[in-house]
């Protein structure tokens, strides 16, 4: 009788474990493309609509109670299907309607109602840590003297354009007008800031303001001094140059802090700008001896202050001399003219 064969041991198959459900979190998104509103979802599905009792509430009319839920399909794709609903979502570039689903694209992008939202799990890869760069609060004495300069200049302005015997009260509109200005200025790039940058930097956009202003109202004080002590008069061109260019500045560097990352379509579109402001002035100037500046000092200051020798009043006359034969020569050609009219008039 021959012996039984020995029974092998029967191996047990290990069964399929499902992969664990990822953790994510569903992202409302502004208009400007930054995260208003994050929400974790609690577990798989996760149902999205108005209702408080929904996984992911959504404060919108243009959702329904129950408007769409998020899925795993069997291999681990986030797949979103409509619900109940009247105006239906958006999954890249497809419409969806109730009842119709769709599995997410890269990056977890689609729209429910007016709400565009987007869906990040543990699975998508992170950005880096971005530094924290904290400003430190420098020459915090420089907007103070920016300001008391600022009215110190108007001040001055205006007494040496006044009576002596004027009010004092007169002097408030010059002094808190121009003040006025230059905060309401700062005030709306702080208010372009706050819409493009989420942030409100008012004293940074007051302090270039104020650096700007004062310094074109120390150049309109200081140059006609100088051109006079060195008898220079031709450097009041840099008096009609300063307020343009300097302006366009201070627009650029305005405009920095609201699109940092446009600097260099924002520096070229100020200079086209001031460039073409430049070239429409030439333009209304060629009749003028110069196409920059006075031809002339208006005012004088003291001559304690020249600081090279004037010149004999025979230089100038020798310098004039060139004229002569010029004006000599269109006084003829005008006599002529008159003398035709008046033959013509005789006839």
């Amino acid at each position: 009788m021959s012996s039984p064969e020995p029974i092998e041991p029967i191996e047990p198959v290990a069964s399929a474990v499902p992969a664990p459900a990822p953790a994510a979190v569903v992202e409302l998104l502004g208009l400007d493309g930054r995260v208003a509103l994050l929400q974790r979802v609690p577990q798989w599905p996760a149902r999205i609509g108005r209702s408080p009792a929904c996984d992911i509430v959504l404060d919108d009319a243009h959702v329904a109670a129950e408007h769409a839920e998020l899925r795993l399909d069997a291999e681990g794709r986030v797949q979103l299907a409509l619900l109940d609903t009247r105006n239906g979502g958006v999954v890249g570039r497809r419409r969806l309607v109730g009842g119709e689903a769709a599995l997410l694209p890269a990056g977890g992008a689609f729209q429910l109602g007016g709400c565009s939202l987007r869906l990040r799990t543990s699975a998508d890869a992170l950005a880096p840590e971005q530094p924290l760069v904290v400003h430190p609060v420098r020459h915090a004495a420089l907007l103070p003297a920016l300001i008391l300069a600022l009215l110190f200049f108007q001040w001055i302005d205006h007494w040496s354009g006044s009576d002596p015997d004027v009010r004092w009260i007169t002097y408030a509109t010059p002094l808190l007008g121009p003040l006025a200005i230059v905060l309401g200025w700062a005030g709306l790039w702080s208010l372009a800031s706050k819409l493009f940058q989420h942030r409100f930097p008012f004293t940074a956009h007051l302090r270039r303001v104020l650096v700007v202003v004062v310094a074109l109202q120390a150049l309109e004080w200081l140059l006609p001094g100088v051109a006079y002590a060195l008898s220079l008069p031709r450097l009041m061109v840099l008096d009609s140059l300063a307020a343009p260019v300097a302006g366009a500045a201070l627009i650029a560097w305005h405009a920095r802090l609201v699109w940092p990352s446009a600097r260099r379509w924002l520096d070229g579109g100020v200079a086209a700008l001031l460039l073409l402001g430049l070239g429409l002035q030439v333009g209304g100037r060629q009749e003028q001896q110069y196409l920059f500046g006075p031809p002339y000092l208006a005012a004088l200051p003291p001559p304690a202050l020249r600081l090279v020798t004037p010149k004999a009043p025979e230089d100038l006359i020798e310098s004039l001399q060139p004229l002569k034969a010029e004006l000599a020569r269109q006084a003829r050609k005008d006599h002529q003219g008159a003398d035709a009219e008046d033959v013509g008039g005789d006839e």
